[in-house]
């Protein structure tokens, strides 16, 4: 893929009013979500659940493109259409994850670092047959008493710089997620801090590892309070400090910036997303990319019958989908 064809992707996949819908769970994690429904975590059981999300009905009217688990990307339709193939002919750009998930920092106690490097242009080029056009590699920043430390904050900013090289190399637009974890009590004005210096760092290493930031996303955490905090910042303050702290470390050329929802409700994350759209005269497009925002309430309606309910769950797919594409243009009435 030429320099051109990885800015094209990464702008459509942040086109107005679209966003990315997340079913990268691992197998372990999806097995969760499934226990809390009474599912049972078969191979069958997955295919089906994504294959339900994936064919809803006009989905691609707000949703740019899809963020694949390995298992996922090998697996297709109840028809025998590979998910790739059908994703790219309804409009929907196949994605991938690709990091081996965070494992603890050594010398640096509750502090983790993603792994996944190893052999990782190998798996790239593999993932490019199958039909993946861009990738997502998540680091995890906790906040704590003393952390992040700064060597947390770099060697992941540096293995994040190493997995987007290792992606344009092979074709891929690569998304990189920092995610600056809501667990504990501290304030937003905290939030704000290792966001900050999180983010800087980042921009950093993609800078010296030459990486081309007209071909890249950017998956970031918002700047909230932590889930432990006595006093919860209301939605202005939460769209105020995160466009504030993006406005500061993010170059103008990124072509677009999508929020992971992690630890919020489903209506926080849609409100907060209009809110800094709302703001207007940004640099980039603000959009989403939610995993569990985007799924909870489809899960708990397919689960009851997993054949009756498909279009009702289909449907609250769909919903949630345009709630977040207008969110995306400042346009959500709440």
């Amino acid at each position: 893929m030429s320099i051109e064809q990885l800015a094209e992707t990464a702008q459509a996949m942040v086109a107005p009013g679209k966003g990315i819908i997340a079913i990268d769970e691992s197998t372990g994690t999806i097995g969760k979500r499934f226990a809390s429904v009474g599912l049972e975590n078969t191979e069958e059981n997955r295919r089906a659940y994504r294959e339900m999300l994936l064919t809803t009905p006009k989905l691609n009217e707000h949703i740019s493109g899809a963020i694949l688990y390995d298992e996922t990307i090998r697996q297709s339709t109840k028809d025998g259409v590979p998910f790739a193939k059908y994703m790219a002919d309804h409009g929907i750009i196949p994605g991938i994850k690709v990091d081996k998930g965070a494992h603890a920092l050594a010398g640096c106690p509750g502090e983790l670092v993603t792994e996944g490097l190893d052999g990782l242009r190998e798996r790239l080029q593999e993932y490019y047959k199958l039909g993946a056009r861009f990738a997502k590699w998540r680091a995890v920043i906790n906040i704590g008493e003393s952390i992040p430390s700064g060597t947390c904050i770099e060697s992941n900013a540096h293995a994040l710089a190493r997995y987007a090289a290792l992606c344009q190399e092979c074709g891929l637009v690569p998304m990189v997620e920092p995610e600056v974890i809501m667990d504990g009590d501290h304030d937003i004005e905290t939030c704000y801090e290792v966001t900050e210096a999180t983010l800087r760092s980042l921009f950093d290493a993609l800078y010296q590892q030459n990486v081309l930031l007209e071909g890249t996303i950017l998956k970031a955490s918002m700047v909230i309070s932590g889930k432990g905090c006595e006093e919860q910042a209301d939605v202005e303050e939460v769209a105020e400090s995160t466009v504030m702290c993006l406005k500061s470390t993010v170059p103008a050329i990124l072509p677009g910036v999508v929020f992971l929802s992690g630890g919020q409700t489903d209506e926080q994350s849609t409100a907060h997303l209009d809110a800094m759209n709302q703001m207007g005269n940004l640099p980039w497009p603000l959009s989403f990319s939610y995993g569990r925002a985007m799924q909870q309430a489809a899960l708990k309606l397919w689960a009851k019958d997993t054949k009756a309910n498909i279009a009702k769950a289909q449907q609250t797919v769909y919903d949630r989908a345009k709630e977040n594409g207008l969110a995306a243009q400042g346009k959500w009435n709440g």
